[in-house]
């Protein structure tokens, strides 16, 4: 049993950063703002009425629980991108059905972008892949050179 060629390329459409990464960019570098405003404040405040030691380390945690949130965005937008390259592996090469039934054909490549995965047919249909969409067994093609299908909802 032969199974047939399929182009197995995934083009992953990204822009220059991710937002994750541009806001933790951004973090880091009012961090390091934060930071010498703080010391600033601390060379010139008036002597007579100075910052207390507790609202100094008040601003420094609530600013160190910002920039973690955003180290945990960055994360999970990796994790993210991760599970839809694995995601987008695993429809290659299948036949896919799209949500309202009128598109249908086997994957040859799958595009990811931030909004998702989108199955591009070897007729050149795309199908966003989600809820509804019906992806079936590989197509197999024998030894006489005949092709079939079983379908499987997911």
């Amino acid at each position: 049993m032969a199974v047939t060629p399929i182009d197995t390329t995934i083009q992953a459409k990204t822009d220059n950063a991710s937002a994750a990464t541009k806001a933790s960019k951004a973090a880091s570098v009012n961090y390091d703002s934060f930071l010498k405003l703080l010391v600033a404040q601390m060379k010139n405040q008036d002597p007579t009425d100075p910052m207390k030691a507790s609202e100094q380390i008040a601003q420094l945690a609530t600013f160190s629980q910002v920039e973690q949130a955003i180290k945990t965005n960055t994360n999970l937008e990796s994790l993210l991108k991760s599970s839809a390259l694995g995601q987008a592996d695993s429809v290659i090469g299948r036949t896919l059905t799209s949500a309202d039934g009128k598109t249908s054909g086997v994957v040859k490549q799958v595009e990811v972008s931030s909004s998702g995965i989108t199955a591009v047919l070897a007729d050149g249909n795309k199908i966003p892949v989600g809820e509804g969409v019906k992806i079936g067994d590989p197509v197999v093609t024998t030894a006489t050179g005949n092709s079939g299908t079983t379908e499987s909802g997911t």
